[in-house]
């Protein structure tokens, strides 16, 4: 199992979920991932818990940070300080959306906007250090940022996060792993057109799943919209849906030799 008990910094560490209905959100997953939810057990919490498969923290889940905004996973990167790295954005053409902020004991976070208009955050480690199962069956293994404007993240990561872009051509398409230390940590994609016009770039997150199909067929049958059944890459078939609260996500069976 890949079990975790920390990341260094510029790693992407923890996904939450900001959900119009929380309650919804931890019943779908609960039966689309086999996930249980524990919320804190604290008004100044503001509604927030955490997913757990087998004991471990997966990922997190909570409402949305204002009425009217939509529902959506979020990106965490980790950082030894958070205050530096707003620092950072600003000096790189990015916008400090949440300036970084202590969560009781846990750590202190912040959210940032790049120029390419995705929003990010980070996390600086307290007493929470981030996933603690990844690149297991229904737990976090790969970010990538979908983005409307390339050339404006490979100026903005690399400032903020001391990331180095390596492209490479794939079936016609240009993806990008950015790579942190020398190790891939996340990837980039130009967004396709077959994106509505609407859409802003963003960060998508994609969970491991045992078995794609099933995993599928399960988040439609709970009123999922699904975006793609299943595609062949490299790391192995993965599917994209839509949550009922409106949240999208990919879902991916890796190879054997991932």
């Amino acid at each position: 199992m890949s079990l975790r008990s920390g990341y260094e910094p510029g790693v992407p560490c923890w996904v939450d979920l900001s959900s119009t209905d929380v309650d919804a959100s931890v019943h779908f997953y609960g039966e689309v991932l086999g996930w249980r939810a524990e919320m804190v057990d604290d008004p100044e919490a503001g509604g927030y818990g955490q997913f757990f498969h087998e004991g471990r923290n997966v990922a997190g889940v909570g409402p949305v940070f204002a009425e009217g905004m939509p529902s959506v996973w979020n990106t965490y990167v980790a950082t030894e300080d958070a205050a530096a790295t707003a620092d950072r954005v600003e000096d790189a053409g990015g916008t400090v959306v949440m300036p970084p902020m202590q969560i009781f004991e846990e750590g202190t976070m912040a959210v940032f906007r790049g120029p390419d208009g995705a929003h990010v955050c980070v996390w600086q480690a307290g007493r929470h250090k981030g996933a603690e199962l990844v690149n297991e069956p229904v737990s976090l293994c790969w970010n990538e940022l979908v983005t409307r404007d390339v050339a404006a993240a490979e100026r903005f990561y690399p400032a903020v996060f001391g990331w180095t872009p390596r492209p490479q051509e794939m079936d016609g398409v240009t993806y990008t792993e950015w790579l942190s230390g020398g190790a891939s940590v996340a990837g980039m994609m130009e967004m396709s057109p077959n994106y509505p016009p609407e859409t802003p770039s963003h960060w998508m997150v994609y969970f491991a799943v045992a078995d794609l199909d099933d995993t599928v067929a399960a988040a439609r049958r709970l009123g999922a919209s699904v975006l793609i059944d299943a595609m062949e890459s490299p790391p192995g078939r993965f599917g994209m849906f839509v949550d009922p609260q409106g949240a999208a996500l990919s879902v991916i069976q890796l190879t054997e030799n991932q």
